[in-house]
């Protein structure tokens, strides 16, 4: 079979199809394709979200003890979640594995920082 009986078969498989069924065989075809799609795209941003979570948890599992950041330039040390630690530049963020640690460092915490 060559490519011209194929194409003549074609014709003639649509031409005694009614052209009803044509057009809900093309939308069922073109509505599942994009919601694959949606799926697809929506699986992919899903796992990008996961692995970071995953890569940096706000407490660490083995401590009960929260984490704290502190300016090497500054005073104050902040919990994560704060507005104030937001403002650190990663250069100059200093971690600590609690609060104990951070004062016995010389940082002082934020009043500004409710949580601590």
């Amino acid at each position: 079979m060559n490519i011209a009986e194929t194409r003549e078969k074609c014709k003639t498989f649509v031409a005694k199809m009614p052209r009803d069924t044509l057009i809900i065989g093309v939308l069922i075809l073109a509505s599942s394709a994009s919601f694959g799609l949606g799926y697809l795209a929506g699986m992919d941003a899903g796992q990008g979200s996961a692995a970071a979570s995953a890569e940096s948890p706000a407490e660490p599992l083995s401590t009960p003890a929260r984490q704290v950041v502190a300016s090497k330039n500054g005073t104050k040390y902040y919990l994560p979640e704060c507005a104030g630690a937001n403002r650190i530049s990663d250069a100059n963020r200093v971690w600590f594995a609690s609060p104990a640690a951070a004062e016995s460092a010389g940082y002082a915490p934020a009043a500004n920082c409710s949580g601590m």
